[in-house]
């Protein structure tokens, strides 16, 4: 099997076009976190910057593109809090996701931007509501689902709030209320994306309470199967993967409790693993007949486990190789050329092969004391690190490890992951948006 066949059995899994113009998912158009074209090396605050765009309110989600257009998501609030829970220190807020955000009333709101220029195109309202619990002061966000298009809806999940889908040019189609108030560990907020396939939607519900996967018509929003978690779900931000073997399709989701997959159609289990810590956030990769998922808090792992079994994989020669050494906590690997990227929240960079686990090159630190929320990008031979100081780090991919540019963009934080597209990279800080282009 040739190093392609993975990305080329990756992008019929999602089931939209490849072009070098589109960035239709959080991992962009091949779930792993690798543009179809190139990218900008270096810039500055006076240099390659197309425009720079004021995102009002606060939101961690990823911006997406499609041709002309930009999307991303915000929650922006409408009143002031009330003086008993405005004090993020207090001992009640450090219970609360250390220093929770006050409750207050808030429009999500999604928002099309030209491309181009970086006017807003149109803003809708989901729906108005006061959360029912906060969400990490520092790293939270009531609108860290980043959004998925098919270049015919833009379909945004706010969790608890529901999912709302619009039109390309903002029309409101339709929306779900899924009845459930998701309760999160030690409330840090929300933030598993939808994923979109082919006409599926595939929405996780797991949390410290009744816990499920759901499958949607995206034309219409009829909810086709829902499948129970509660056993395997609590609190978990992991994604779920859509992934082919074989000529099947299956929906593979990372938990803490245990790693499962569905068959696509039904929702039925095919197999189960145990072995991760806990607080899972990355996504799952594929990489041929290989997936390979993490946790990078308590007791970090790393598993690779070869798909086509059935049943409990727990401890069986499925489980081709694991890693506790250099596992992400908080960013989902990038995946190129069978070798998988991974960065912890401390910014120490690890390759390893994805086939044997051999490391390329394993837990070297970035040139200064970063912090990591984003998820590594690629674009042609480069890869992107997005810091909540500012900077974005771009290294050659491959061996060995070398740093190209270090690109500073004064007064920012990134804890979104960027975008490429059509040559360019859309950087969404905690304030503004920007298009880097050459």
């Amino acid at each position: 099997m040739t190093r392609l066949l993975p990305a080329f059995l990756a992008l019929l899994s999602l089931q939209v076009p490849a072009s070098p113009a589109n960035w239709s998912y959080w991992r962009g158009p091949a779930a792993n976190g690798v543009a179809a074209g190139d990218a900008p090396v270096m810039w500055s605050d006076t240099t390659n910057v197309a425009w720079k765009v004021p995102i009002p309110g606060r939101g961690h989600s990823s911006p997406i593109v499609w041709g002309d257009r930009i999307f991303l998501t915000t929650a922006i609030p409408t009143g002031t809090p009330a003086a008993a829970s405005a004090a993020d220190d207090s001992a009640a807020g450090r219970s609360r996701g250390r220093g929770a955000a006050p409750l207050v009333e808030h429009r999500f709101v999604v928002m099309a931007l030209d491309r181009a220029t970086g006017k807003v195109l149109w803003e809708q309202t989901a729906t108005v509501a006061t959360p029912h619990e906060p969400h990490h002061f520092q790293y939270g966000s009531f609108a860290s689902n980043s959004p998925v298009t098919d270049g015919k809806r833009v379909y945004a999940s706010f969790g608890s709030q529901g999912l709302h889908v619009f039109g390309m040019n903002g029309t409101p189609l339709w929306k779900k209320d899924f009845g459930v108030k998701l309760r999160m560990f030690r409330q840090f907020g929300e933030g598993a994306a939808p994923v979109l396939h082919g006409d599926r939607l595939i929405m996780l519900m797991d949390h410290e309470g009744e816990s499920f996967l759901a499958m949607l018509d995206a034309a219409t929003g009829k909810e086709l199967w829902r499948t129970d978690r509660t056993g395997d779900g609590v609190t978990n931000w992991s994604t779920p993967l859509v992934a082919r073997h074989n000529g099947a399709t299956q929906i593979i989701v990372s938990a803490s409790r245990r790693v499962h997959a569905y068959d696509f159609e039904t929702g039925k289990s095919i197999w189960s693993a145990t072995g991760l810590g806990q607080n899972t956030i990355p996504q799952p990769v594929q990489h041929g007949d290989l997936v390979y998922v993490m946790s990078g808090y308590r007791n970090p792992k790393g598993m690779a486990i070869r798909l086509g079994r059935e049943g409990d994989l727990t401890g069986t020669d499925a489980i081709v190789w694991t890693q506790d050494r250099g596992m992400s906590y908080s960013a989902t690997p990038a995946l190129v050329d069978g070798i998988l990227y991974t960065i912890t929240d401390t910014a120490m960079v690890s390759a390893f092969d994805m086939t044997t686990g051999e490391p390329l090159y394993h837990q070297v630190r970035l040139p200064k004391p970063y912090n990591i929320k984003a998820s590594p990008v690629v674009a042609n031979g480069k890869i992107y690190y997005a810091t909540e100081e500012g900077d974005v780090i771009v290294a050659k991919t491959g061996r060995p490890w070398e740093i190209i540019a270090t690109n500073t963009l004064a007064d920012q934080s990134f804890i979104a992951t960027p975008a490429i597209a059509g040559g360019d990279m859309f950087l969404r800080s905690r304030t503004h948006l920007f298009r880097i282009s050459d």
